[in-house]
């Protein structure tokens, strides 16, 4: 009997730190021997002149999920994993919705028995918090952080899902005691109803207004304010799809003064801008999303951002809405833009646009692009080293890239159940040719291997990233920003 399953042979292995040429070898699912000459295995794989990345982890998406207006997304867990698969990514972290009056228990339930019989690829939640309700956040909250799904999102804006800063105050002394993480949706709802509706009295409708009305400042002030929040209570928070060079500088001032806040950017803000909003007829519509891409100067202030370590995760922010009456269309064939379905696709492209733009293009290292599409969203969410590194004991996550495989991004070439890309026609120099998880070869010569429902779900530990930075003190210290008795 062969000592390995399978073997990963002649290709240099690239992680968070090192470049090195070796082989890999897999045994029950495990990376077991990385080093030269490694004996047959039941399989071998030619790696030659190719890179051996470790598989990439979207740490935020929309699969399976129905919006807060009742939309439902056009991915379910089977097309959403497969798509995320053919892009290089192995594992996926989308999110259980609460709506409000729902317990999380059968939010979380729900979302299982959606994504157990359907996804190709390993998978965990994170909780979308819409009801901070005493019972919700004093015991089935605790009791969700236990059983593995250690972080959870709240919003500052939509009608159905925003918090009140009472709320959010009292979510973040339980993810504090809890030592769970606190992702936020910053943007300034009233701000952004307030402009929206000075421009439909006005008879601005079109989608470009969408970008307008999602004004940069209404982003600053609420990251502002939620970085506020929480330096009150010395609670770590991530901040999600920052668009905005503003709200990357209030990112930047609380890390320059020690805080633990952390940031996220998307594809959207790195390959789209405000112009592709502005589109003939309806089209625009295909680009909406909250918060919205920015002009040319801002993208470049944002790839600064992910290069020089603001940013820590890079995720698609994938939220699928065909561009028909199911999706973004749905409210009618010529809606005005705030009755457009929010959100872009992107899980597929995340990595491959990433690679070609960003290292090919010398604006960042191969280690930093392993960093903020894998390493750092493991240790984010509670799964470093189980997945996100190429090591001895960790999990047999691994992408086999083709660095000079050249790819045009079509709706057609894509695998999610989208209509449309709003990437359609760029081209991406380097591709992943074989996706493999926990052993098992997910895709190769460009076609799915395994069946649905053979991922596997990921019960997470608490992450060094959500520890506060100090313990609080009896009394209250004018030098210090808490007081023990107000947790």
């Amino acid at each position: 009997m062969a000592l390995y399953d399978l073997v990963i042979r002649n290709g240099h292995t690239v992680t968070e730190i090192e470049q090195k040429k070796q082989d890999v070898g897999i045994k029950d699912g495990k990376i077991i021997a990385l080093g030269e000459n490694l004996e047959e295995g039941e399989r071998d794989i030619d790696a030659t002149n190719k890179l051996i990345l470790p598989g990439g982890i979207d740490a935020h998406c929309h699969i399976e999920q129905k919006s807060s207006s009742g939309i439902m997304t056009a991915d379910d867990f089977y097309s959403g994993s497969v798509s995320a698969a053919f892009g290089g990514t192995t594992t996926l972290l989308p999110f259980a919705a609460q709506h409000r009056g729902q317990s999380l228990r059968e939010v979380v339930d729900d979302y299982m028995a959606c994504a157990k019989p359907k996804s190709v690829i390993d998978y965990g939640f994170h909780l979308i918090i819409s009801d901070a309700s005493d019972a919700i956040i004093g015991q089935e909250l605790p009791a969700m952080i236990e059983d593995g799904i250690t972080s959870f999102k709240i919003y500052m804006t939509y009608d159905n899902l925003k918090l009140n800063d009472y709320e959010i105050l009292n979510v973040l002394a339980a993810a504090r005691r809890e030592q769970a993480l606190v992702m936020v949706h910053a943007e300034n709802h009233e701000v952004i109803r307030w402009i929206t509706e000075k421009l439909l009295d006005q008879g601005l409708g079109d989608p470009k207004y969408h970008a307008i009305a999602h004004a940069s400042l209404a982003e600053k002030e609420a990251t502002h304010r939620a970085i506020t929040l929480a330096e009150l209570l010395d609670t770590p928070m991530l901040i999600v799809h920052v668009s905005s060079e503003a709200a990357l500088t209030e990112i930047r001032r609380a890390q320059e003064r020690g805080l633990k806040i952390y940031g996220e950017t998307c594809p959207q803000y790195l390959f789209l801008t405000i112009d592709d909003l502005d589109k003939d007829g309806m089209d625009g519509a295909m680009f909406c999303c909250s918060p919205p891409p920015r002009n040319k100067e801002n993208q470049e202030i944002i790839w600064e951002g992910l290069i020089d370590g603001s940013f820590s995760v890079f995720s698609s922010d994938h939220a699928p809405y065909r561009y028909d009456s199911s999706g973004k269309l749905s409210a009618g064939p010529k809606p005005t833009f705030d009755k457009i379905a929010n959100g872009v696709p992107g899980l597929e492209i995340r990595m491959p646009l990433l690679f070609s733009e960003g290292v090919q293009k010398g604006r960042m290292d191969i280690h930093r692009f392993i960093d903020v599409t894998s390493s750092i969203p493991a240790k984010t969410y509670g799964l470093y080293p189980r997945k996100g590194t190429i090591a001895i004991g960790s999990d047999a996550d691994v992408a086999i890239w083709d660095p000079d495989k050249e790819v045009e991004i079509t709706a057609d070439a894509l695998h999610d159940n989208m209509d449309y890309t709003p990437y359609e026609g760029m081209v991406s120099k380097g591709w992943p040719i074989t996706v493999i998880s926990r052993g098992r070869i997910v895709v190769e010569d460009e076609e799915l291997k395994v069946e649905r429902g053979s991922g596997v779900y990921l019960k997470r530990e608490r992450s060094e990233f959500a520890k506060p930075l100090e313990k609080f003190v009896p009394e209250m210290d004018p030098k210090k920003n808490f007081n023990a008795k107000l947790i």
